[in-house]
């Protein structure tokens, strides 16, 4: 019995995987700390090039490297079971999903800049998938996994809000000229609609496309293994997307004004951004998730890409910029793409912890004591303490029924109904002023904006009053509401400095 289980089984006090060795682990670690930041230069990278390449052909010489280099490493024609037809059509449709993913990625990255671009698309699946999952099911709702929700969210909020919209705004000077072709008119004309500025667009751009990549990835799992693995799959992918844009690429060129005069100039950028961005990020990912634990791998990812984009957004020096400030008259203007503003470094603050409390494991069945041993030997683990934390709901859930309680008790529904009368005001407002560009009815609307969030979080402070003790909170929520009220004067104060500032 005591050779079948090891003493690390019994001195942990937990079930798992064994960790690799510190020596090793280090390694890892180090290559995957090289290539981040590697992929962070590719992104500054892609970000000058797209000031004087159209998006379009962008992809399609990016594609193109990749599958060159794929092709010769990876031998998916050579090795492996050979495909059918069903499975070629499949890749067709996992190449043109991959397409649209690059096209919308790139086009944010236009409108954001590589620093807003890196915050907000450069997350891992575990993440999202765990975001995902506390906002819309009830299957891993543990009070941990809902905060980092809350994180994710006030950091995406800081974007949107808190960014410095004047300097932001200087960078949505259209880079590829008025809407040069159709795909552009389209995006600028789909933000436009949204009625914000480009660069808040881009934000929601990118949000948006990142749950498309982690959805999209999800859905290629299966494909992957019917075609023999994710490189072969990968690799296939990249040359038939890059076959399905040569026919756009030659129209495109063939209709629209070229800006470059010599393209020599421009081989060693796409060769940065095709092997940082494209090829070692891949292969170092997945040696890593296979050496690595897959939380520990996200965590480490997500900090150190956020700290290379951070420390590359004040001394970032391109070394092909005197070419590309001949090339594109636009870049003669002061440039303001990689400042620095408040909302910003706060983001980058909520990201990071976001991407740290979702990609942890899971703590249910990893808590136990363990008490003794079976007849047959298996370990045997107590979850007393786990038993009695309650967890939390999914979102609609919660809602659901918090919307109950307050209707239920008179006073909380009095709140509420005014609640609602004083948004219905607030959105008539805005909807107007901005309508006929009244700038005193839209600067009221926001007013009555922060009166409604007032209202919200004194309502949601007397709904928690109501809330039974807990084993961590024996004593009960009543104390919320006094909490609330210092919040609100504390909101109150900050809204004063930004007036006398």
């Amino acid at each position: 019995m005591e050779d079948k289980y090891s003493s690390n089984i019994i001195s942990s006090a937990r079930l798992g995987p064994v960790d690799a060795p510190s020596s090793r682990l280090t390694r890892y670690i180090s290559l995957l700390c090289l290539a981040k930041f590697l992929k962070v230069i590719g992104i500054f990278e892609s970000y000058d090039l797209l000031k004087v390449v159209h998006i379009v052909q962008f992809v399609f010489i990016i594609q193109l490297g990749s599958a060159v280099f794929l092709v010769l490493f990876q031998k998916p024609f050579s090795s492996g079971k050979p495909i059918s037809k069903r499975q070629w059509i499949k890749i067709c449709k996992h190449a043109i999903g991959g397409c649209v993913i690059l096209l919308l990625w790139f086009f944010g990255l236009t409108l954001c800049g590589p620093l807003r671009t890196i915050l907000l698309f450069e997350h891992s699946d575990i993440v999202v998938i765990s975001l995902l999952g506390v906002l819309f099911t009830s299957s891993d709702g543990s009070p941990a996994k809902t905060r980092g929700t809350a994180f994710f969210i006030i950091a995406v909020i800081c974007l949107l809000l808190f960014d410095n919209d004047d300097l932001m705004a200087k960078m949505a000077e259209h880079p590829e000229g008025h809407h040069d072709s159709a795909l552009t008119h389209a995006l600028y004309t789909a933000i436009s609609l949204l009625g914000v500025a480009d660069h808040k667009g881009g934000v929601l751009l990118l949000v948006m496309s990142l749950c498309f990549k982690v959805g999209f990835h999800t859905a290629s799992r299966k494909l992957s293994v019917d075609v023999g693995g994710a490189k072969r799959l990968h690799t296939l992918s990249t040359l038939m997307s890059a076959l399905l844009l040569f026919p756009w690429v030659i129209i495109l060129t063939a209709t629209t004004e070229n800006k470059i005069e010599s393209w020599s100039s421009l081989i060693m950028p796409f060769v940065t951004v095709i092997f940082c961005v494209l090829i070692l990020d891949f292969y170092v990912e997945s040696v890593c998730s296979a050496k690595i634990e897959v939380s520990k791998c996200a965590q480490y990812s997500s900090f150190l890409i956020v700290f290379g984009a951070l420390l590359l957004a004040n001394f970032w020096t391109h070394p092909i910029t005197d070419q590309l400030r001949v090339i594109n008259k636009q870049t003669l203007q002061h440039s303001t793409e990689h400042v620095l503003s408040g909302g910003v470094l706060v983001s980058a603050v909520f990201f990071i912890l976001a991407a740290s409390i979702l990609s942890s494991p899971s703590k249910k069945g990893q808590k136990g004591t363990l008490v003794g041993y079976s007849p047959e030997g298996t370990p045997l683990y107590s979850f007393m303490g786990d038993a009695l934390q309650h967890t939390s709901q999914s979102l609609p859930r919660f809602i659901k029924d918090s919307l109950k309680q307050i209707l239920e008790e008179y006073d909380s529904r009095q709140i509420f109904y005014f609640l609602c009368l004083n948004l219905a005001f607030t959105f008539v407002e805005l909807f107007y002023g901005v309508w006929t560009n009244s700038l005193g009815l839209i600067s009221d609307g926001f007013h009555m904006l922060f009166d409604c969030s007032a209202l919200v979080l004194g309502l949601f402070a007397a709904l928690m009053t109501r809330w039974k003790a807990t084993r961590i909170y024996s004593y009960g929520y009543g104390r919320l509401e006094i909490l609330s009220g210092f919040i609100n004067g504390l909101f109150l104060m900050v809204i004063a400095f930004f007036c006398f500032h």
